[in-house]
């Protein structure tokens, strides 16, 4: 691959961008799913998913459903397990009698922080197994791929 400038995109022709395009992606949903999958096994990535959703803020089913990209219903039931197992509370919305407010509890809090620290350290262990090369080109990577994901 030739070197390119940040400004610069006509190096690669079409057809060579099509491919980076899709190598970048699988890549990412095979880490994606990887970390997910075997870093820990103590909760659903859905149910993981809806309790970061609650980090930073109080939310309704329905916005949480939303951000999610999934039924109400559905989002209903994935909640109502973590509730279930304390890591959410459940209260009713001062301004909308129909609606119920979705927090944290201090264990989800906790489970968060675990859930994580998991993750991290699965990623650790592969980290490990590569070139110093390596490592450093992934730390530059790890911006250029934050900005296509578009944070």
């Amino acid at each position: 691959m030739q070197n390119t400038s940040p400004t610069d995109s006509t190096t690669l022709s079409r057809s060579e961008r099509v491919a980076l395009a899709n190598d970048l992606r699988i890549a990412c949903m095979r880490i994606s799913r990887r970390v997910r999958y075997e870093s820990d096994n103590e909760l659903a990535s859905h149910q993981f998913s809806a309790l970061i959703r609650l980090e930073h803020a109080p939310r309704t089913n329905s916005e949480i459903a939303e951000i999610e990209n999934v039924s109400a219903p559905s989002m209903c039931r994935t909640t109502q397990g973590l509730v279930n197992r304390g890591l959410v509370s459940r209260a009713d919305d001062p301004t909308d009698g129909r609606q119920v407010i979705l927090s944290l509890t201090p264990e989800g809090r906790k489970t968060i922080k675990r859930v994580r620290r998991h993750r991290d350290e699965w990623m650790l262990e592969r980290l490990e197994g590569l070139t110093d090369d390596e490592r450093d080109l992934l730390n530059r990577a790890s911006d250029v791929l934050a900005k296509v994901a578009g944070e």
